[in-house]
Order: structure tokens, then sequence, then C-alpha cells
């Protein structure tokens, strides 16, 4: 079970989201989607800063990139509402800046002032929009309203302009999402998505050039969702018996107790019905023997 932990840590990681924009062909185009009038931009002005840590479960975010010296960008993408995305850009965003320090050499320690990039944080949510805001703040979600030392304001971004790269991203979720719905986490689901966004120019040229890619990207990522879910379930049932048990071994002991069981042949006798050794039943019996009735061996 530990190995497959590992496994989800590492390929978790991979996903059409991170695919896409990884290619700088279509991160100029959301760039463009969230900077329409910037006109002069082009694919050799962005640096891409994502975090990616060589441990397994380091902390990494899905997209980070800079374009020249004057704009840097971390977008998060979530099909799930959780306001913590807030906490995860601000910890990014730490650390983004920390790495643009040493790439640059900047000397914090100096008296004169360093410049840094300009921060924009944005989160695609591929959910349900249903009453959610325009903007998640620090401040708002975690303190009330109240001001604090330091604030971190992302906007939430839920489908973008007609046929613009984000619109294109949120509707390939939207139609993914419904034929899991349809087929499962299954292999059909996943060739019908890509059949169904193709017909309507829905990422066309993206997934006709890197189909089989995508293809095996998101049968990884359903086939780790099962693993954690598998991993879950046994931990859980692990935590109930356990619960059982022992709730059934203290039982054992108080019956012994009401019935005038010598604390010598309690031990024994937990020993036996549980299979543990003479020790542990020891523990058990020291953990639930009431002291104010206990006798000697």
């Amino acid at each position: 079970m530990d190995e497959n932990k590992n496994v989800v840590k590492r390929n978790i990681k991979d996903s059409v989201f991170t695919n896409l924009f990884g290619n700088s062909k279509y991160l100029i185009e959301l760039y463009r989607a969230l900077h329409p009038e910037d006109k002069e931009a082009t694919e050799q002005d962005i640096d891409i800063v994502t975090i990616n840590n060589i441990l397994t479960d380091g902390q990494y975010n899905d997209l980070g990139f800079k374009i020249s010296d004057r704009l840097l960008v971390l977008v998060e993408a979530q099909s799930t509402w959780s306001v913590n995305i807030v906490i995860r850009i601000l910890s990014y965003l730490v650390q983004t800046y920390n790495q643009y320090f040493v790439e640059h050499d900047v000397d914090l320690y100096s008296s004169k002032k360093v410049k840094l990039p300009w921060p924009e944080l944005y989160v695609i949510y591929t959910g349900d929009r249903a009453n959610k805001p325009e903007y998640i703040t620090l401040k708002d979600e975690f303190f009330a309203g109240q001001d604090v030392s330091i604030d971190v304001k992302v906007k939430v971004l839920y489908d973008g302009a007609p046929g613009d790269i984000i619109n294109q991203y949120v509707t390939f979720s939207k139609i993914a999402d419904d034929q899991i719905k349809k087929y499962g986490r299954t292999a059909e689901a996943i060739q019908e998505t890509i059949r169904i966004c193709k017909d309507k120019n829905v990422l066309k040229e993206y997934l006709i050039s890197r189909e089989k890619e995508v293809f095996d990207i998101m049968l990884t990522l359903y086939k780790n969702e099962e693993i954690i879910k598998t991993h879950i379930a046994s931990e859980v049932r692990d935590a109930v018996g356990k619960a059982t048990r022992e709730s059934n071994i203290k039982n054992t002991i108080e019956d012994s107790q009401f019935y005038g069981v010598s604390l010598s042949d309690t031990i024994k006798r937990i020993s036996t019905k549980y299979s543990l050794s003479e020790q542990d039943a020891q523990d058990y019996v020291d953990k639930y023997w009431m002291t104010s009735t206990a006798t000697g061996i």
C-alpha cells in the first residue's frame, strides 16, 4: 500500500491542465485571455516558474509563469471548492519569490530596495459556480474581514470568454465529468470526452496532436483516484476494526472484574481470546482494570 501511495504522489501532478499549459503555445493564449489589452507579448516573453519538487510529497503548484520582468501569474486548477486554496497560493507565492531571488541573485539585506515581479493570483474553477464569489481573500475567509498584517486576493475564473482557452478548458472538464457519470472512470469515458471535444472544437488542435498522451494522463489519474479511494476505505475499515476490538477487550476486562476473576487469569483470558502476547494483554489490563477493585496477581 505504501508503494501505491508513492505512485499517486508522483503521477497526480500530471494532468491535462499542466500538460496543456506546459506548452508555450497554449500558455500565451492563457495570458492573452487574462490580459486581452496586451497585444505585444509573445511566447518568447514567457518564463515558466511552476514549482516542481523532486520529493514525491513536496509542495508544488499547477502553473506559475512570468511575463518579462513585470508580471508573475500563479494559476491553480480546482474542481472541488475549497477556500484553503488561498493559503496554498500564498505558500506558492512565497516559494516562487524565493526561487526568483536565488535565480536573480537578489540581496534582501541590501539597503537598496529590490524589484519584484507584479503578482497575479488565479484559480480556474471547473465545478458548479452556484453563489461562489469573484474573489476569495485570506482576510475575508479566515479573519472575518478584519485588517490583518498580510492578505492574499485570488481571482476565481469560472468560464472565460466564449471560445478562449479558459472557456475551452472549463468546457473540456465539464464534458469529462459528464462522461464519468455515464461510464465511470473508464477508458470509454476518456475516449468519449476526447471525441465530443474534438467534435465541438474544444481544445481540438491540442487533442488531435496529443490524443494518446491525453488518454494516458487521464487514465493514470483515474487509476490513482481509485487507489486513493481504496486506501482510504482500507484505513477506515482498519480504524473501525481496531476500535471494535478494543471495545470488546475493555468489555471482557470489565466482565472479569464484575465476576471476580483474578488479574492474572484475566490477562491469560485476554491473551487467549484475542490472540495477544501476554505483554499486550497486560497493557490492556493496565489500561482498563479499575484500580479501586484490583487485586494482586
